[in-house]
């Protein structure tokens, strides 16, 4: 890292030559782009960047301010901060509801950098950005989409958060979204998380069952989604029952979960299979007292239970009978490995 650079360019950020202070915004940009060190030292120039913001209005100025701010907030909760109090939220949240595509996407980028400081997390609250972010999934472009799902993602996990989420109406479009993108991405990943976080509340659940293809995209996650995902979506799932078996059970059999539960159970993560193992249990068509007259409440007669009752496909249900013989055989050496060993008998013969 040269000081002579970082000197030139602070110089030509704070400088009054509206073309001196465009070079240093894209100087900036270039500069710390993969560099930690050089956004430490561009610190000085967060200021000059939120006036551009402010002040600007010059499509090509404002997107290089934007660029620059948000290169220096990336994975520097100081500069994240120095943003915030220079005041740039206001002209951001402003650009939220511009006309203009692609300084909404970059509003929306910005915010999703700023979201991701547990500091910041409570201010960006405070300014009302939940509301806006899910108006963004409804009519945003693609990629401003993908941003705000993760951007809500990260804002639902502080506290009281998750209420202001779900005043917004955030499902019919969080679900869109989900059945609308690769089911093994980072943005299907988001959408469960998020999901499985709103499935603790009932508006958010009855939103679920309301949208046609709701719970079957969750599903498709749990068959088919990175291991993240597929935790996310089993999670979401066993939420929904076990707030109200006999409201939602019939509701998610016949989405065909059992295939990618069975799958789960043998090669989920840790928390992934005992959710899967719960959620089976939920789904058997049996009350505690019924169970107890019945075979031992072994995973394998669960399963075979809820085969019997499939009203699917012969395709899906061979699928689960295939799927339960790997479960049987799974259990099985699972449960010879856990034999004590027998200690060897030596016969002796006078």
């Amino acid at each position: 890292m040269s000081c002579a650079i970082v000197e030139k360019t602070l110089y030509l950020i704070q400088s009054n030559d509206p073309i001196l202070k465009l070079q240093g915004a894209k100087d900036i940009r270039w500069l710390t782009k993969s560099s930690l060190r050089y956004r430490r030292h561009f610190n000085e120039a967060v200021k000059p960047l939120v006036d551009m913001l402010s002040n600007s209005e010059s499509f090509e100025f404002i997107e290089a301010a934007f660029l620059a701010l948000l290169n220096l907030s990336v994975k520097d909760e100081g500069n994240k901060k120095s943003i915030i109090d220079a005041g740039a939220l206001e002209p951001i949240i402003g650009f939220l509801q511009s006309e203009n595509a692609s300084l909404k996407e970059h509003a929306t980028a910005s915010l999703l950098t700023l979201s991701a400081s547990s500091v910041t997390k409570r201010i960006l609250t405070s300014f009302g950005v939940i509301p806006l972010l899910v108006d963004i999934l409804r009519r945003g472009s693609p990629r401003a989409m993908v941003d705000s799902i993760i951007t809500l993602y990260n804002l639902s996990t502080s506290q009281g958060n998750l209420t202001l989420i779900l005043q917004s109406d955030p499902i019919p479009c969080i679900v869109a979204l989900l059945k609308s993108c690769k089911k093994s991405s980072k943005t299907a990943r988001k959408c469960t998380a998020l999901l499985e976080s709103l499935m603790s509340y009932e508006e958010c659940r009855q939103a679920l069952t309301s949208e046609e293809g709701g719970i079957l995209a969750i599903v498709e996650v749990l068959e088919i989604g990175s291991l993240q995902s597929r935790e996310h979506a089993v999670g979401a799932l066993l939420k929904m029952c076990q707030s109200d078996r006999c409201k939602y059970r019939l509701l998610i059999l016949r989405e065909g979960v059992i295939p990618g539960l069975l799958e789960l159970t043998v090669k989920g993560t840790a928390k992934s299979k005992e959710k899967s193992q719960t959620l089976l249990r939920l789904l058997r068509d049996t009350t505690p007292s019924e169970r107890s007259q019945l075979q031992p409440d072994t995973l394998e007669n669960i399963v075979s239970n809820l085969i019997s009752q499939i009203d699917g496909s012969k395709e899906q249900t061979g699928k689960a009978h295939g799927l339960l013989a790997e479960v049987i055989q799974v259990s099985m050496d699972q449960r010879l490995r856990l034999l004590p060993q027998r200690p060897m008998v030596y016969m002796y013969s006078d």
